[in-house]
């Protein structure tokens, strides 16, 4: 078997690193007589830093750089691995609480296994996100004590069967303890210890608290803190923490007492140090510590362990195998100090309770069974197979309108949010109150919602006020109702149109649509003055509503052939034979060009307006759903001929448009081909995208903005949350379009 491997890796200096290397060492050659495997490691370099690392680091990750992660994904695939491993920590990951992790293990085509490191009690909504598919995409998840399970299981959803645990290993390496003091010129002293990275939450001042009462009685104690400063503390803080305890030691007394060692050694040296401590302390300062290395160390090197109870040493001190004090209990923990000075023989006992369990979790033994756990997650692995999207509506969240209720006030819609929270000095726009009017007419005519209908009048009413003598629209008003523009972009116009259209073809009674109707006819002299092909666009949407209900409107039907053709002329002008578009670059709101002559073919018999609309329709699906999933063209730097695609900023607005205009394409041509597509568009929305991440926010019911090169923008805007309903209720009636279809065929 050859297995890759993801994380940290030494030199860096890193727990996880080290962990790495162990493990890799004891999976990987003669480590294994009867099964010996290959391995191959992918390094996380951290920031800018750069690193000598030995001959099994075959690629490193820029932990900042997106497309390092792409093509680590891509070694690995073709590097013969059969198996993953990764190693998850949030840090070590660059983005938004380590998402870039995420497009690398859902491009994987082997199987994955993932050590978790860390599971928090009370995540942000970005680490449960980035948790959540890290262990939806592995087919194990390994963690290092039963409170992980249990956290897992209950507050994320992961199914138990997925979760194994295994202990963190522990290095196979033994000293006499009275040569481990002589040889550190420790032979007449009672040495206490702390090892790892320092920082605030080591507690390190309540041992030192402790001590003055200690050496009191036992003059010739010594407690060594070794080792540095965490990279991270360094980083923001420098060496606040460590200056705070040298000056503590002043206080106390404490100097002949207390050895700083700020270095980061290697395995040999601190099992030795290990092996001369009478007494080894992890005096964190907070239960949420799911797993220790520094913890499985001194037990493996079956020294006397005293612990204040946070997660992982409540478990693993358990039945005598060390000791527990209260967080910030200097009191007590001298009180544990004496009674095991005093009684040797009881810190004898718990030496050996240690060191006997610590001889079941060294590294060869570890390393077995995650080599197990490879085999049997290689062999249950079913064949990769290209996957199609399909509709499953049950597995969709509810169709919830409380974040649109949250953002509308007696006037309109608020047009942004701060994060779930409507952001009042935005005030409002027309694109948006245009939006919400469709959405609540398409969910009102679905399941006569009353909500619906209840918020319905809102958003007309803010489109008649902010109408034009001349039947144009102005577009943002303030929060204070102050008019901020005097007219507004075509594209608000045209979305209005489409808007207007849809009421009018769906209206729930008569004063609705006696009142879009005048709007719309007010509107309808502006029509062939347009300019912006989207706004074109949209307005003939809107136009091809109103016919579905007026049909025999022979003027509207010439208008959308004099808008049809606005945008035929301007694809011819810009095709090639590698690049079918209306423009030399693919900008906002792509989809909604095709849709319109989608729309327009059902109305026209035009057979130029039925092949462009199919024509760029496939061209930009084929740019778009290339890799199996949707990625949109980004706002960043757009997608220019000749150029590249940028793939951030994507905005919820794009998805929206290629739903309907798939769902449309299903509509005129009846190909069920469309629907996987439509709903492979969908999901975007809920994770199936670059970054892997849902924009749905399942406690706020709304949309994020948009996926940006950091991750997410969390703000949740009206027109992201509409684009979502939108889009949901367009699926829903596409799965209703293909039932009936199919019923009719049989």
């Amino acid at each position: 078997m050859k297995i890759s491997f993801i994380g940290t890796f030494p030199p860096r200096e890193c727990g996880i690193g080290t962990f790495t290397k162990n493990l890799f060492d004891s999976m990987v050659g003669a480590a294994h007589v009867e099964r010996v495997n290959q391995g191959l490691v992918v390094a996380m370099d951290d920031n800018d830093q750069h690193y000598d690392y030995p001959s099994e680091v075959k690629l490193t990750i820029r932990q900042e750089e997106q497309a390092d992660y792409l093509e680590a994904a891509n070694f690995i695939n073709i590097s013969g691995a059969d198996v993953c491993l990764l190693q998850h920590e949030f840090g070590i990951f660059g983005g938004q609480n380590g998402i870039y992790i995420l497009p690398l293990l859902y491009r994987l085509q082997v199987p994955l296994i993932v050590t978790l490191h860390t599971v928090l009690k009370n995540p942000s909504y970005n680490e449960r996100a980035v948790l959540i598919e890290i262990c939806k995409i592995a087919q194990s998840v390994v963690v290092m004590s039963q409170t992980a399970i249990d956290m897992l299981v209950a507050e994320n959803g992961v199914p138990e069967s997925k979760i194994i645990q295994i202990n963190h290993g522990v290095p196979d390496i033994r000293f006499d303890q009275l040569q481990a003091k002589k040889e550190f010129k420790l032979s007449t002293k009672q040495v206490l210890l702390t090892f790892g990275f320092i920082g605030r939450n080591k507690g390190i001042e309540t041992v030192l608290k402790a001590l003055p009462a200690v050496v009191a009685k036992y003059p010739q104690l010594v407690y060594i803190v070794l080792g540095k400063t965490h990279p991270n503390v360094i980083r923001h803080s420098g060496e606040e923490y460590r200056i705070f305890l040298l000056g503590l030691v002043k206080k106390l007394g404490l100097e002949k007492h207390v050895i700083f060692l700020n270095e980061f050694i290697d395995q040999s040296e601190l099992f030795k140090y290990l092996s001369a401590t009478d007494i080894y302390i992890t005096p964190y300062t907070n239960e949420a510590q799911i797993t220790s290395g520094t913890l499985s160390y001194a037990i493996g090197a079956g020294a006397a362990v005293i612990s204040t109870p946070y997660w992982h040493a409540a478990e693993m001190l358990a039945e005598g195998r060390g000791r527990l004090f209260g967080f910030n209990d200097s009191e007590a923990l001298s009180d544990i100090f004496l009674d095991l000075l005093d009684h040797p023989e009881v810190m004898q006992e718990l030496r050996k309770k240690a060191s006997d369990f610590g001889r079941e979790i060294t590294w060869p033994k570890i390393g077995e069974k995650y080599s197990d756990l490879a085999h049997k997650v290689v062999a249950e692995q079913p064949e990769l197979t290209d996957k199609e999207m399909m509709l499953d509506l049950p597995a969709l969240p509810p169709f919830l309108l409380d974040h649109i209720q949250r953002l509308t006030d007696d006037t309109g819609i608020i047009q942004h949010a701060k994060y779930g929270i409507p952001n009042l000095k935005e005030g409002y726009c027309l694109d948006d109150n245009a939006r919400a009017l469709l959405m609540v007419m398409m969910t009102y005519k679905r399941n006569k919602h009353p909500l619906a209908l209840k918020l319905s009048p809102t958003y007309l009413s803010y489109i008649h006020y902010m109408q034009n003598p001349d039947g144009a629209f102005r577009n943002f008003l303030s929060f204070n109702r102050n008019f901020l523009d005097e007219v507004g972009s075509e594209d608000s116009f045209g979305r209005t149109i489409w808007a207007l259209g849809y009421l009018l073809g769906n209206a729930p009674n008569d004063a609705y649509y006696q009142t879009g109707r005048e709007i719309f006819f007010d509107a309808y002299p502006n029509f062939v003055k347009l300019k912006s092909i989207r706004s074109i666009a949209n307005t003939m949407v809107g136009i091809c509503h109103y016919l579905k209900s007026n049909p025999s409107d022979e003027g509207m039907i010439e208008i959308l052939r004099k808008l049809s053709n606005r945008l035929i002329e301007d694809y011819e002008i810009n095709r090639t034979d590698d690049w079918h578009w209306f423009e030399s670059l693919l900008a906002y709101d792509n989809a909604f060009l095709p849709l319109a002559l989608l729309h327009a073919a059902e109305f026209l018999n035009d057979e130029k307006v039925n092949e462009v609309g199919l024509e760029s329709m496939n061209f930009l699906t084929e740019i778009t759903l290339r890799n199996g999933y949707l990625s949109v063209v980004g706002n960043d730097t757009w997608y220019k001929k000749d150029g590249e695609n940028s793939m951030f900023a994507q905005q919820p607005l794009d998805v929206l448009a290629m739903v309907l205009m798939l769902h449309q394409a299903f509509r005129l041509t009846k190909d069920q081909a469309y629907i996987p597509q439509l709903y492979t568009c969908f999901m975007w929305f809920l994770g199936e995208n670059d970054l892997r991440i849902s924009l749905y926010d399942f406690e706020t019911k709304g949309c994020c903005d948009g996926l940006e090169s950091y991750g997410v923008n969390r703000n949740q805007g009206a027109e992201s949350t509409l684009a979502y309903l939108i889009s949901y209720l367009s699926v829903l009636e596409a799965f209703e379009e293909v039932s009936k279809l199919e019923g009719q065929r049989l």
